[in-house]
């Protein structure tokens, strides 16, 4: 734990070791494709969906996106699944993009769920197996590049936000940076104007001064709560409870935020789990807070309402 915190200080103070940082496993996922009569589908062609899962997790894991030496056990552990719908010609691709990345829990076998999002709309990108993925901050090569740049600072920010204070932020802003030089591509899914699941406005939730209890909700959850179990579980719990009220603090800025329905969509059976076994005044808490910020959830813990 303290080596993890201590490379949230580095990173914020720029260190120069260098390594891979993430352990990403892949899948591609093309069963729609070959059940169409869509045009370059052949039995013959099928490796170049294997050459784009190797070229993802080549891209993933095999990229330094931070001047800071992991160790193999602080890896990030993230998996991203596309699935494909449609080709449109032997190189441009649509499908449905979704990540997950976990974390482990200080003192425990456990692991948690920190990110769990699916893209709302149609992925489109171009992917040539001659061709590298081509990629930095300032540049737009390609929509699968810039897409998994973006994502890949999105989840370094969310796991160093769950470790430090405000830990996330330099990573946040490398997000930003990958969405502005991609905004003018005319891809869809980079704009302001495309609605809250757009990425500009997941990048601004974390970016914007105005939602810094997002970043505590983080902190207080997993490093004041879970990582705290094994040592408190009723300091930990509150700490669980402290977290869920700087959401509420967030939603009473602006309700229905995207990073907010992330939040509580990734941990609702987590709470379930944690304060099944709490005192019946803990639970109705918990089950009020939850309900102000995702009432789609809060149906989840419906027993919690009127505990005894």
């Amino acid at each position: 734990m303290r080596r993890i915190l201590l490379i949230v200080l580095i990173v914020m103070g720029f260190g120069v070791a260098q390594a891979q940082e993430f352990r990403c496993s892949v899948q591609v996922n093309y069963q729609k494709l070959l059940t169409t009569t869509q045009a370059y589908e052949s039995a013959n062609d099928k490796k170049v969906f294997d050459a784009m899962k190797q070229a993802i997790e080549d891209f993933v894991n095999g990229r330094r996106w931070t001047n800071v030496d992991f160790q193999q056990v602080e890896q990030l552990d993230c998996s991203i699944s596309l699935v494909l719908n449609t080709r449109s010609s032997a190189t441009d691709f649509a499908g449905q993009l979704q990540l997950q990345l976990r974390r482990p829990v200080y003192n425990s076998t456990y692991t948690t769920g920190l990110f769990n999002y699916m893209e709302s709309g149609n992925f489109t990108f171009s992917y040539n197996e001659s061709q590298p993925l081509d990629f930095d901050l300032g540049n737009f090569y390609g929509n699968l590049s810039s897409t998994l740049g973006y994502y890949c600072y999105i989840m370094l920010g969310i796991y160093f936000d769950s470790y430090a204070l405000n830990g996330g932020e330099p990573f946040y802003q490398l997000a930003q940076q990958v969405q502005q030089a991609a905004e003018g591509s005319g891809y869809v899914g980079w704009s302001s104007s495309e609605g809250q699941k757009s990425r500009y406005w997941f990048m601004e939730n974390h970016t914007n001064g105005a939602y810094t209890d997002l970043h505590e909700a983080y902190y207080n959850y997993h490093r004041l709560g879970l990582d705290m179990m094994t040592k408190d579980q009723t300091a930990a719990r509150q700490a669980i409870i402290n977290s869920l009220r700087n959401l509420q603090q967030v939603n009473k800025v602006r309700s229905n935020l995207t990073s907010v329905q992330q939040f509580v969509d990734v941990k609702v059976q987590e709470l379930i789990s944690i304060f099944t076994p709490a005192p019946a005044a803990e639970r109705k808490q918990v089950y009020a807070l939850v309900k102000s910020v995702s009432p789609i959830n809060a149906v989840k813990m419906k027993d919690f309402e009127n505990a005894k």
